[in-house]
């Protein structure tokens, strides 16, 4: 594996260092990986959606991240964007490293003597720090994303030149509760950052608020692609159950349906799925938006969140509706089965993935498969579990409103006995629910890691 030499700087991604006259230059590890990317591939310019493909590989992330990142390597590099030396911006297009006097060499030898104790470089104590400068840019409102950008480089200096001052002089001036939001947010990508509390500082109610407005306002258009596609995916889950359900119904001798009931199931599956996906989407974005700590109770509890809203609004809207059109009063279910099933998506959907670093946690290939078994299983047992409690989801609830609707042929007693039972009773209900939830946890978790649908809703 070789090594790279450039000006002053030694990068080896071997040992994972870059190094300037003997000092070593702290870098995150993914902004570390996309030096190396560019430095060997610098014969080119190296477009964007390549840098999310190879450096973003398990999370979905905005243009803002990438910008941030290389806004923070040209810092490290002391490297002007409008002169580059050495990160050159390509518009409409990408980046590309241009350093033309690049050296590149072998890195199984030894370590030159210069360099065999890297430290961390520190600023003199006779260098002036421009804390007061820098305190101003990040406390004031930003007009524009331009002045964002900026808010956030500032915060990230201020990392560099020591949080725990930062925060000393930073106290209780106007605009502290933003500027110490924006410190916490920025503390994930600096590595020489420290700790930035919220409880037990001033204010702590309205800097947690600002925390969130911050994070929600950068991952705006990634939260709502994501939710978009757990409502496809969910949507799309229900409709394929329905329409099987449908054509088993169908197809059972000796039973009274007929081949019309499988668009019927189809679209009731497809919309209860596209809502319940909805829901759970939009709860689990939200909290991934705004929590980088203690993830999986907030994916948990947000997805929780979301179904039983969801839940709870298509069990009135149900129940007006039977009543005022047919004249069928049933109790359905749907805040506790949206609780109870968003709460086990989320929790399983946290454990599989990662956290996402600034973005929304999208693994590919087999572990996108991981994600999606886990959520699964999870969305079944918990639904077999509200079966057991008596508490049916879609199937067992359509089965409640065709036996109070005379002539109708969606009931399942034709299914209850081929299993067996003398009509629905408890073991077809709890098969049918696990189906139905099982189901729906695979289509809210390919829908939620779909790569390519969520890239393509944020660049619209």
């Amino acid at each position: 594996m070789p090594r790279y030499r450039f000006g002053e700087f030694i990068l080896s991604p071997r040992r994972r260092v870059l190094v300037r006259n003997g000092l070593e230059q702290a870098l995150i590890p993914r902004y570390f990986d996309l030096l190396v990317y560019l430095i060997e591939r610098r014969r080119e310019a190296v477009h964007r959606r390549d840098i999310f493909d190879r450096i973003w590989t398990d999370v979905v992330v905005s243009d803002s991240a990438l910008s941030q990142a290389i806004r923070t390597i040209r810092r490290v590099l002391e490297d002007d964007p409008r002169e580059p030396r050495f990160v050159r911006t390509v518009s409409r297009h990408g980046y590309q490293f241009v350093f033309e006097d690049l050296v590149e060499e072998d890195d199984d030898g030894e370590w030159p003597v210069a360099e065999a104790t890297p430290a961390r470089h520190e600023t003199p104590a006779a260098a002036p720090a421009p804390f007061d400068s820098l305190l101003e840019c990040v406390a004031r409102a930003p007009g524009s994303a331009v002045e964002e950008e900026e808010q956030r480089e500032a915060a990230e200096r201020l990392h560099a030149l020591g949080t725990s001052e930062a925060l000393r002089r930073l106290g209780t001036r106007p605009g502290h509760t933003l500027a110490r939001a924006l410190l916490r947010d920025t503390r994930w990508d600096a590595v020489e950052s420290g700790p930035v509390p919220i409880f037990g500082q001033p204010a702590p109610a309205a800097t947690a608020w600002a925390l969130v407005r911050l994070r929600l306002r950068r991952a705006a258009r990634i939260a709502t692609a994501r939710w978009t596609g757990a409502s496809l995916g969910g949507g799309l889950a229900g409709l394929l159950g329905g329409a099987a359900g449908g054509v088993i119904l169908a197809a059972l001798p000796g039973g009274a349906a007929s081949v019309a009931v499988v668009p019927v199931l189809a679209a009731i599956g497809g919309g209860c799925g596209a809502a319940g996906g909805a829901g759970v989407g939009a709860g689990l974005a939200l909290a991934e938006s705004v929590t980088r700590s203690r993830r999986l109770l907030a994916l948990a509890g947000g997805a929780a969140l979301g179904g039983g809203v969801v839940g709870t609004a298509a069990q009135w809207l149900g129940r007006w509706t039977l009543a005022a059109l047919v004249g069928v009063h049933v109790e359905t279910g749907g805040s506790l089965e949206g609780l109870a099933i968003g709460g086990a998506a989320g929790l399983a959907f946290a454990a599989a993935t990662s956290p996402s670093g600034g973005g929304l946690s999208s693994p590919r290939g087999r572990r996108r498969l991981v994600a999606a078994g886990w959520t699964a299983t999870a969305c079944g047992l918990a639904a077999l579990a509200l079966a057991m409690a008596g508490r049916p989801l879609v199937g067992g609830t359509v089965h409640l409103i065709a036996q109070a609707s005379a002539g109708s042929q969606a009931t399942l007693t034709a299914l209850g006995q081929l299993m067996g039972e003398p009509g629905f009773g408890p073991v077809t209900g709890a098969l049918i629910a696990t189906g139905e939830g099982a189901l729906f946890g695979l289509g809210l978790a390919l829908g939620l890691t779909s790569r390519t649908s969520q890239r393509m809703l944020m660049k619209g």
